[in-house]
């Protein structure tokens, strides 16, 4: 990590483990930008909808990102589709999942992510719901 501006984890398995790994390394390494990828769904945000412990690698994951001192913005992506398109929305977190009934496409959340690390300052410290317009 010697040497880099952003750190991006999109991560599956020992997540939680994983997450206290990279906050270590990113702290040693003086790091200080990370995009991780969640769920949707860990802090029981889309209305109608209770994942339960399905969703504890991320819900904790998440933990551990945000008590972490790093400038993170962890993003909690709504079901995923292969469309060609760029059209998603944002709600952050406290706030209910907007279109948690409209799934998003790979390429929306892939144009977030290059917006957040290369736009220095851009939602420091957030965890964003992304989900679908089109």
């Amino acid at each position: 990590m010697v040497g880099q501006d952003v750190v991006y984890a999109n991560l599956a398995g020992p997540m939680e483990r994983q997450a206290q790994t990279i906050v270590r390394a990113m702290a040693a390494a003086g790091v200080r930008r990370l995009i991780f990828i969640a769920s949707m769904g860990i802090y029981d945000e889309v209305p109608g909808e209770r994942y339960g412990s399905v969703l504890d690698p991320y819900r904790k994951s998440a933990a551990v990102i945000e008590a972490s001192d790093l400038d993170y913005t962890v993003l909690r992506p709504a079901w995923l589709n292969d469309r060609d398109v760029i059209a998603y929305g944002t709600t952050e977190k406290g706030e209910p999942f907007a279109n948690a009934t409209k799934t998003v496409s790979r390429k929306s959340v892939a144009d977030l992510v290059v917006r957040l690390a290369t736009t220095p300052g851009l939602q420091p410290r957030a965890s964003l719901g992304v989900h679908g317009l089109a």
